[in-house]
């Protein structure tokens, strides 16, 4: 069973960066596609990125250019970079298997607040 762990998060003001880690265990990491998901107080969860198997990544249109997703195959680990972070960003961060919808880790919550 794949199991999902988020961190990284914390409190961080406007403009600031912070790296998120997903460290992905009881799969093969390597075989996956790996998307970034958040959820906003008072709204649904969207995906935000993802990463291919090759490495290639996509973003939605409010995040290109500050979040980069990577990934490190020998740490089963996926990492979302994000920076000029706006109140907006404020949300849960979780990982998950791109086009998988079920066994959601805990998420890592972000604040951007001044």
């Amino acid at each position: 069973q794949v199991q999902l762990v988020e961190s990284g998060g914390g409190l961080v003001q406007p403009g600031g960066s912070l790296r998120l880690s997903c460290v992905v265990s009881g799969g093969v990491f390597s075989a996956y596609a790996m998307a970034w998901y958040r959820q906003a107080p008072g709204k649904s969860r969207e995906w935000v990125g993802y990463i291919s198997t090759g490495g290639r990544t996509d973003y939605i249109d409010v995040v290109k250019g500050r979040f980069t997703i990577s990934r490190d195959n020998f740490k089963s680990t996926t990492y979302l970079q994000m920076g000029s972070l706006k109140e907006e960003d404020t949300a849960v961060y979780y990982c998950q298997i791109e086009g998988r919808q079920n066994g959601w880790g805990q998420g890592t919550r972000v604040t951007v607040s001044s």
